[in-house]
């Protein structure tokens, strides 16, 4: 994608396990296994799947929050992986992140207004009255009183503690916001204003997303493209209205079935997968999904599928489909 402003490439995050508390064995956690793909400027890719699947570990190592075990990120034209640890704090003015919790992501002991202008203070942006009309400003953008600045983060709902944490993620003027599951915890009315509160903060500063969910609904809500993980794998990427009305992977139609419909008067036959997920010590050989998939054929045991492209935009990870 030439206007890209992120490319992800063969992004690899495994984690050490041992297989008992006696035992010297040990062995990985394969949270992200070799995904790829870009997100263009003024875009929200949207990252879909079960809980463990390794969608917020893709945020974490895009940021290196946790050290990717492999792979490349590239930021415009920075090798993200390969930054020293000056060049990564730099490299934080461009690049934020809104955490999950509104509750533990805000520390208890900082008032609002201190908790948004710390980053200022951090990269030497602004201090004294420049700071503090920053602040200001930073509130009122993100609909809350600048007088709130002075309250400590128990004075305040989940909802307006995630404002708050989105205010903290704007005030270096980012070009792209990884949002890792930024509504998950708020009351559905709660949800659709953080929401709509992202979407003109996007249209105002020209923001890209990484909009990282686990629902289906949000996630078409608020995204150009999504792409859809399973067991550290993505298996199929579109475009929004494509993928919602067309899914091609049996996972994505199996996650799409499950998800309800705002009419009583609209039944959608429901896929049940069967068995559980498998373990990410010890993936399935071939295609991760294969040991739930109600398709499966032979190859599909032995040969992993790649991901690729079976309409324009279209890209899917499946034996048969492709």
């Amino acid at each position: 994608m030439a206007d890209a402003i992120l490319k992800v490439e063969a992004l690899t995050k495994y984690f050490p396990s041992k297989k008992g508390i006696l035992s010297s064995r040990k062995e990985k956690v394969h949270a992200v296994d070799h995904i790829s793909f870009d997100i263009k400027k003024g875009e929200t890719l949207g990252l879909v799947g079960e809980s463990g699947c390794g969608k917020s570990t893709t945020g974490m190592a895009i940021l290196r929050l946790i050290e990717p075990t492999a792979g490349e990120v590239w930021f415009e034209d920075k090798l993200v992986t390969a930054l020293d640890k000056k060049s990564l704090r730099s490299l934080r003015k461009e690049i934020q992140i809104v955490f999950q919790d509104p509750y533990s992501s805000l520390n208890g002991r900082m008032t609002a207004g201190d908790i948004v202008g710390e980053a200022l203070f951090i990269h030497k942006t602004a201090k004294g009255r420049e700071k503090r009309e920053r602040v200001a400003y930073l509130f009122e953008t993100v609909g809350l009183p600048p007088e709130h600045a002075r309250r400590y983060p128990h004075e305040f709902s989940g909802g307006q503690r995630q404002r708050i944490a989105i205010a903290r993620a704007l005030a270096l003027n980012p070009k792209l916001v990884v949002a890792d599951e930024p509504v998950s915890a708020l009351d559905v009315s709660i949800q659709a204003q953080v929401l709509t509160l992202l979407e003109d903060l996007q249209r105002e500063f020209k923001l890209t997303y990484l909009f990282i969910s686990h629902d289906l609904s949000v996630v078409e809500h608020i995204s150009d493209r999504v792409a859809v993980m399973y067991l550290g794998k993505i298996v199929e990427m579109a475009p929004k209205r494509m993928l919602y009305n067309n899914p091609k992977h049996p996972y994505t139609e199996a996650l799409l079935s499950a998800a309800p419909i705002p009419d009583p008067n609209i039944k959608r036959n429901r896929i049940i997968l069967t068995g559980d997920v498998p373990s990410p010590i010890h993936p399935p050989t071939g295609c991760r999904f294969h040991t739930r998939c109600p398709i499966r054929v032979n190859d599909c045991n032995v040969i992993e599928p790649r991901l690729e492209e079976v309409a324009p935009g279209h890209q899917v990870s499946c034996h048969l489909k492709n």
